[in-house]
């Protein structure tokens, strides 16, 4: 299975109809699985997903939209769908392509939460006033059909801030929203001087789920393709869009491959920091593995070492990371050579890693992350002994 890393380039910022549309410009292959999930979530009467070209100040871009029907107004208010219970609800029921349902819910989960935060009821209480609209919950949907269908590492530019008053449900917020501003912290922004509303929950949801944090892209450039707002910016197309890279290559085995070893210590952060700092380092492009391990310093101090494997092309960038994601003032880093064994990738609903080892013998380990979605222990290691066996079955 080709491996892909997916750059999403927020021109002129990102909403779900924005994300989806890009995409689908981009690996066009992806257009009748997205539009048979959307129309799979929508009720009799509630209008037609529909993709349509356009531009935005002179740029090809495709749009993604609801066509016809009664629309989403206040009538299906009434019948409690902007509630995040009966989202999930609506999600879970529908004849929906595989894997789609868990991506769409954790986007929808992440908004959840976040709201809840902010207005400080439970998550089960949570009314999507701005995303109760039918068009909305298919662009949760949308997006997570394309989130599942595409086996693929995310990252994201920096971010428009906008600037100004949304009108909510709640009254004028400022923008970002509060909910945008919650589920993209540790994100870069960036004021380009074009007010209002540039990202949107949605779009935020979608990148805290996919994108997890800053990165920059590498590879093979095999596809771009651009997904556009409603809205009019001045001097610049309201596009967002995405970059799709081939990174099969990084996975070939080379027995003189060179990588950097970059390590440092830290003695004054706490186990949270710490926990947060790994997880943002690890995520890195270029970044190929992080471990840590607890030291003792001068006088019995309690440390933590980190040690991470780093593409030497991307050395300074993560050099760069590490002093601004940790308190650590110095870094140590020399390069090594090694040997690493060929695997591929398989699997849409769990991936699986399969090694090919001396001898003509294989091993399988499932993603973990693939796992996360199922509740309970037993469910989790069940589902992985199942995928792993079927890989090293497999062809």
């Amino acid at each position: 299975m080709t491996l892909r890393h997916i750059h999403l380039d927020a021109v002129g910022g990102i909403a779900g109809d924005m994300f989806v549309a890009a995409l689908v410009d981009a690996v066009p292959a992806l257009r009748d699985r997205v539009l048979g999930d959307a129309a799979a979530v929508l009720p009799s009467g509630a209008g037609t997903p529909v993709f349509s070209a356009g531009a935005s100040a002179g740029i090809s871009v495709l749009r993604f939209g609801l066509e016809g029907g009664r629309g989403g107004g206040s009538d299906h208010h009434h019948d409690g769908v902007g509630s995040y219970r009966h989202m999930v609800g609506l999600i879970r029921e529908a004849p929906l392509s595989e894997g789609t349902a868990g991506h769409a819910v954790a986007i929808l989960t992440l908004l959840a939460e976040a709201e809840a935060a902010i207005h400080g009821v439970p998550v089960e209480q949570v009314h999507f006033h701005e995303i109760g609209d039918w068009d909305s919950l298919m662009d949760v949907v949308a997006a997570g059909s394309v989130a599942a269908a595409l086996d693929a590492a995310w990252s994201v530019s920096d971010l428009p801030l906008g600037g100004g008053r949304v009108r909510t449900a709640h009254g004028m917020l400022p923008v970002p929203a509060p909910a945008t501003a919650r589920l993209l912290q540790g994100f870069d922004w960036r004021d380009d001087g074009v007010s209002g509303e540039r990202v949107t929950p949605t779009g935020a949801a979608i990148l805290r789920h996919l994108a997890k944090g800053p990165g920059r892209p590498g590879g093979r450039l095999e596809a771009t393709g651009s997904g556009a707002g409603t809205r009019e910016l001045p001097g610049m197309p309201n596009i967002l869009r995405a970059l799709v890279f081939d990174t099969a290559a990084a996975e070939v085995r080379d027995a003189g491959q060179k990588v950097a070893v970059l390590s440092f210590d830290v003695d004054d952060m706490t186990g949270e920091e710490i926990g947060v700092a790994a997880d943002r380092l690890r995520a890195l492009d270029g970044v190929l593995d992080l471990a840590l391990a607890p030291l003792a310093g001068k006088k019995g101090r309690p440390l933590t070492g980190f040690r991470l494997l780093v593409r030497p092309g991307a050395l300074g960038f993560v050099q760069e990371r590490c002093l601004l994601e940790t308190s650590t003032i110095g870094l140590r880093w020399r390069t090594e050579r090694r040997t690493v064994l060929p695997r591929v990738s398989s699997g849409e609903t769990v991936r699986v890693k399969r090694v090919e080892r001396p001898g003509g013998g294989t091993t399988a380990k499932a993603e973990s992350d693939d796992l996360a979605g199922l509740d309970g222990l037993a469910a989790r290691r069940a589902r992985k002994a199942r995928a792993e066996i079927e890989a090293e079955s497999g062809p």
